[in-house]
């Protein structure tokens, strides 16, 4: 368990920091799916699947979906012209789909390893999150939400266009 902690680990940081260093946003993406695969990956092998689930859920899918419509919505001008180079190429794929085979084995690795997939003992499951999520934390759950709401209007207001007409 420990070396897959800590190869999943370097895949984090070696994908977060190609990610960041990306000058085309798509192509940062893909290595930001890769680092938080690899998340998912250590939550796993640190006995919270729930928390692994929700990671490629949650962050993988539907924030990584969010992220791409943001970068279409932003620069809607720019199509792909004739004998214009496309924006992912296939050679792109090689390092971050050399990192998912890497995660891939670990994970077969790790469900080898405990093949009757009954959790281990000190493992968290989904029933102990939402007792302590609607029991004692039910305050601060309520008050992020009331924050993220917030912050998704004032985003709102922020980013849109005002038409001169409007004025």
């Amino acid at each position: 368990m420990t070396i897959v902690f800590y190869l999943s680990s370097a895949i984090a940081i070696i994908a977060t920091a190609v990610a960041l260093s990306r000058r085309n946003a798509v192509h940062g993406l893909l290595y930001l799916v890769v680092s938080l695969l690899a998340v998912a990956v250590i939550f796993y092998a640190l006995g919270a699947p729930f928390a692994a689930a929700l990671e490629v859920i949650i962050y993988a899918g539907a924030i990584m979906v969010l992220f791409v419509f943001v970068i279409l919505m932003v620069n809607p001008e720019r199509g792909l012209a004739e004998g214009e180079p496309p924006l992912v190429r296939w050679t792109l794929w090689i390092g971050p789909g050399v990192f998912c085979a890497i995660l891939a084995a670990e994970l077969v690795w790790l469900f080898a390893a405990n093949p009757s997939g009954s959790p281990a003992p000190g493992q968290v499951v989904p029933a102990q999150v939402g007792t302590a999520l609607l029991g004692p934390y039910v305050l601060g759950v309520e008050i992020v939400s009331l924050m993220l709401l917030a912050a998704l209007v004032a985003a709102y207001h922020l980013g849109r266009r005002v038409e001169p007409e409007e004025l």
